[in-house]
């Protein structure tokens, strides 16, 4: 009975992306940059991005908002008016909506064209469509720029495996500034502009990261003495999360395959980058084909 009862939505499923159906289309060309419809597309998006990205920016100049402001709202509108409708397409083409809506491209899409619709009622929020921005991430994808998204991951793995040493390292830096601060507080004094340990604190790290703004200067020679030793000290503590992070790069890279295959596209969220050998998708899990980039199990 329940096979039955599977088998109909099973088969308008499969109806939905057999070959020449709308919904077939329009995936190849939303979700795909090998067709010229496809290369299209997206540079459109890519241009439709920068000048909204543009119109947002030159909103907030008071001259220009003054003479062109009709006109900026009207194109604020229009790109909306696509963004909204591809936000809509990519949800409809996706077998399981949920996992595009919630990826992080999917929170960026709708991020992008909320704000106009919430300057409706709440005069301002209009300006937060500059997250659009966000939006360039896509040209990694657009450019086929495969190379930049695997190094991107190896990095962010990286981050991640080094965070333990980082938080140590960050923590024992905390507690460095401290001292230092209390250490010039009780050397200058509030005479010298080291009015409390919280400025002499502040004062510390300014000169610990070799900003220097220069606000507050020690003024007795032991104080100008230990500022010169927490400036040298400065660039030979820079060093050290450069070391941690790079060593786990390192094992990244050794360890990491690099080659991609971008013709694997799988139609149950959209996702592209995969190995070379793989069957499955790394996202969903769902089986991918290079002959049929719509074709699931």
């Amino acid at each position: 009975m329940s096979r039955k009862q599977t088998k109909p939505d099973q088969d308008v499923s499969e109806n939905d992306y057999k070959e020449g159906s709308l919904k077939r289309k329009l995936f190849i060309i939303i979700f795909g940059t090998n067709t010229p419809l496809g290369k299209s597309f997206d540079l459109v998006l890519l241009v439709l991005i920068l000048v909204s990205v543009a119109a947002v920016m030159l909103e907030t100049v008071s001259f220009i908002d003054e003479r062109f402001h009709a006109e900026l709202r009207v194109i604020e509108w229009i790109v909306t008016g696509f963004f909204t409708f591809e936000y809509l397409a990519r949800i409809w083409v996706i077998k399981k909506p949920k996992v595009y809506i919630f990826s992080f491209l999917g929170i960026i899409d709708f991020l992008s064209i909320i704000p106009t619709y919430l300057s409706i009622f709440f005069v301002g929020s209009q300006s937060f469509a500059i997250l659009r921005a966000l939006r360039l991430l896509r040209i990694f994808r657009i450019l086929k720029l495969v190379r930049f998204v695997s190094e991107a991951q190896i990095l962010g793995k990286a981050l991640i495996s080094s965070r333990h040493k980082i938080t140590v390292f960050f923590l024992a830096l905390l507690i460095l500034v401290f001292i230092l601060g209390s250490i010039m507080y009780l050397i200058e004094g509030p005479e010298a502009g080291f009015v409390s340990i919280p400025l002499s604190i502040y004062w510390a790290i300014v000169t610990l990261t070799t900003v220097g703004f220069g606000d507050i200067t020690p003024q007795t020679v032991f104080g100008q003495f230990i500022a010169s030793v927490i400036m040298l000290l400065g660039y030979s503590i820079i060093a050290i999360p450069t070391g941690i992070v790079g060593a786990e790069i390192y094992k990244e890279v050794d360890t990491s395959v690099h080659r991609h295959n971008n013709d694997l596209i799988c139609m149950n969220c959209g996702s592209e980058d995969h190995p070379l050998s793989a069957n499955y998708c790394n996202n969903c899990g769902k089986k991918l084909s290079s002959e049929d980039p719509t074709h699931t199990d």
